[in-house]
């Protein structure tokens, strides 16, 4: 059994599988380690052990679309 797997299993143990569903829920709202560790009354540290072990988090940059306007009329010249 993976370390990841024994967690999660760790923590329905411990909390039940709607409460899993929950953390995960607020881990994929991105809400902020304070505010999950407050709803399981878990340090903040314990809530980033668990984000990083139940999942990744991917981060994008969007341009504006005006923005790449600029760019193209700027390309043209």
């Amino acid at each position: 059994m993976h370390k990841r797997e024994r967690m999660a299993r760790n923590f329905i143990r411990t909390y039940g599988y709607k409460r899993f569903l929950q953390l995960l829920t607020m881990f994929q709202k991105n809400e902020s380690g304070p505010a999950v560790g407050k709803k399981f009354n878990v340090s903040r540290e314990r809530v980033r052990q668990w984000r990083k072990a139940f999942g990744v988090t991917i981060t994008t940059y969007n341009i504006y679309p005006e923005v790449i306007e600029l760019y193209e009329k700027m390309d043209e010249s």
